[in-house]
């Protein structure tokens, strides 16, 4: 439990700009961390990878979380693919605000639409470069910075897994195989971090109301993304907000009994 005599907590949340990762930095905040809001912000350009069909953040999406939050959040330019630019953000959260308490891996994209036989290699790996490398690349930026900090026992690592992490799904055979590494990577991380104190949990979302699924259903030549909701026993999508609340707790010192899980926050994915 935080009381309001300790330091403020700090967190890098990575995919910051939009969605799930938006919606974490704010409940994060609320609950007094300062937060480095990380995304790559590229848009609509080349630089989202090969058969990424939809916008990404703007520069200017990730910035309002500044004006939002001046002194309390930090925005850093960077492609999880970058893991130098990653490093040099994490250094950032420590030179800010003397130390580093948590890690939201939340970027990603989604692509497919085909089976495996007819899914372009190109399309495979940016799924691989974004997905898994990128959660590798930040875990690798801040754990080394969670052990040697302050308080190494309240240190949380974070990855957005999903519910493809556990299961197949039609047509996103990429994108399952990527979220499957994602919890492989945390099992590891975590058994890596065996007696430290620093956590590693996966946090797996159903359909969420995001520009994600909207993606999404596009590749199922869907009209409404309500249609996903089908697919949840809760029978209507999930918000960002109840997604970032499950990984908000895995970020806080009370988080620890959840290490090495995988945290199903899909409201009751059948599909």
């Amino acid at each position: 439990m935080t009381t309001e005599t300790d330091p403020p907590r700090v967190a890098l949340v990575t995919g910051a700009a939009k969605g799930i990762g938006r919606a974490t930095v704010h409940i994060l905040v609320q609950q007094g961390f300062r937060v480095v809001a990380v995304d790559s912000c590229a848009g609509s350009g080349t630089e989202r990878g090969e058969g990424v069909d939809y916008a990404l953040a703007t520069p200017d999406q990730l910035l309002s979380l500044e004006s939002e939050y001046p002194g309390l959040v930090h925005a850093q330019i960077v492609d999880v693919r970058d893991a130098r630019a990653l490093a040099a953000a994490g250094k950032f959260a420590v030179d800010e605000f003397g130390r580093l308490d948590a890690a939201v891996a939340a970027a990603a994209v989604i692509v497919g639409g085909y089976p495996v036989w007819e899914t372009p290699e190109s399309h495979l790996h940016t799924l691989l470069d974004v997905d898994v490398v990128g959660v590798w690349n930040t875990a690798s930026a801040t754990v080394p910075l969670m052990l040697t900090g302050p308080d190494p026992q309240g240190c949380r690592f974070v990855a957005l897994a999903s519910a493809a992490g556990t299961r197949g799904l039609f047509h996103l055979a990429g994108y399952t195989v990527a979220k499957h590494a994602v919890v492989g990577l945390v099992r590891g991380l975590a058994a890596d971090l065996i007696g430290t104190g620093v956590t590693a949990v996966a946090v797996s979302p159903g359909s969420t109301d995001t520009d994600m699924l909207q993606a999404t259903a596009g590749l199922y030549d869907l009209d409404q993304i309500n249609e996903f909701s089908s697919s949840q026993l809760l029978r209507r999508l999930l918000r960002p907000e109840e997604i970032a609340a499950t990984i908000a707790f895995c970020c806080s010192k009370e988080g620890a009994v959840l290490n090495g899980s995988i945290v199903d926050a899909s409201g009751g994915f059948t599909a």
